[in-house]
């Protein structure tokens, strides 16, 4: 009886751990899209000039605050989603 028990938790820990290892993976590639696309859009408002002949630096900022949100959106919400589901298994 206790062994099971035993078993059984160690067995929903490593199933915890590759869901986990499995959300990081499927963030990191969405993190890594979204890092490209900005990366993408702040290089085309820094190449296209505005009427003045100059990118908006508020305008690059705001990109880069885009960027970092995006960039990080995919291990928050993962990470919120894991633990809705520890909290629920529990």
């Amino acid at each position: 009886m206790i062994n099971n028990t035993s078993q059984s938790r160690v067995r929903r820990t490593v199933d915890d751990l590759i869901i986990a290892e499995l959300f990081l993976v499927q963030a990191t590639i969405e993190s890594a899209a979204a890092i490209g696309d900005g990366l993408s859009a702040l290089g085309r408002q820094i190449t296209t000039a505005d009427e003045a002949g100059a990118a908006p630096a508020d305008t690059i900022g705001q990109t880069l605050q885009r960027l970092a949100g995006n960039a990080l959106e995919p291990y928050s919400s993962r990470f919120q989603y894991l633990r809705d589901l520890k909290n629920i298994n529990n």
